[in-house]
């Protein structure tokens, strides 16, 4: 049984990081209110290297609608507002002397359902990688057994397993999609 419990625990782990990718896809599609999250994917220059923002400034939320980056040397103030705008995330960056402000328009109908199309397809994405990660996981176990000679009851049972990680899953990414079309329609 240990080689099918690798099996079982390699769908498990490559599941988990699909999960991951598909926190940190969302975390990226736009509300209407301010996210810090939002900014994750932001690199700016710091002496030539790409840095996350949040290694260069500190980034807070001071309302509902504003993000505001404090960045720790002065000198950063430009690259940052540079990168937001650069990013492609559907907001401008506003600078003075001390932050960099970013103001977190308000959505539209239209803006809310172009945003909650996305998100499906992001999940949707998600589901189908999960079921070519489960289908992987099957033949990978169905070759196994045969060499090790284990019996059909066995096998069905295994693939039940499976099925049943599989479908706990997809509700998983069904969840977190749920949520972040709720904070897409908040509003």
């Amino acid at each position: 049984m240990g080689m099918h419990d690798d099996v079982i625990g390699d769908l498990r782990s490559r599941i988990g990081k699909t999960l991951d990718d598909l926190r940190s896809a969302l975390a990226k599609v736009r509300t209407g209110r301010a996210n810090p999250q939002l900014l994750d994917s932001v690199r700016v220059e710091y002496y030539g290297t790409p840095t996350p923002l949040n290694q260069v400034a500190n980034v807070t939320v001071a309302d509902p609608r504003l993000i505001v980056i404090k960045p720790w040397e002065k000198s950063m103030i430009q690259p940052i507002e540079k990168a937001i705008n650069a990013a492609g995330l559907g907001v401008n960056a506003l600078p003075d002397a001390e932050v960099v402000r970013v103001p977190i328009p308000a959505l539209t109908e239209e803006r809310r359902k172009d945003l909650v199309k996305q998100l499906h397809k992001k999940v949707e994405e998600g589901r189908v990688e999960i079921r070519t990660l489960r289908r992987h996981a099957q033949d990978e176990l169905r070759t196994k057994s045969k060499g090790a000679g284990i019996s059909a009851d066995d096998e069905k049972r295994l693939e039940g397993q499976l099925q049943k990680l599989t479908d706990r899953y997809i509700l998983t990414a069904d969840e977190i999609g749920d949520a972040k079309e709720k904070e897409i329609l908040a509003v």
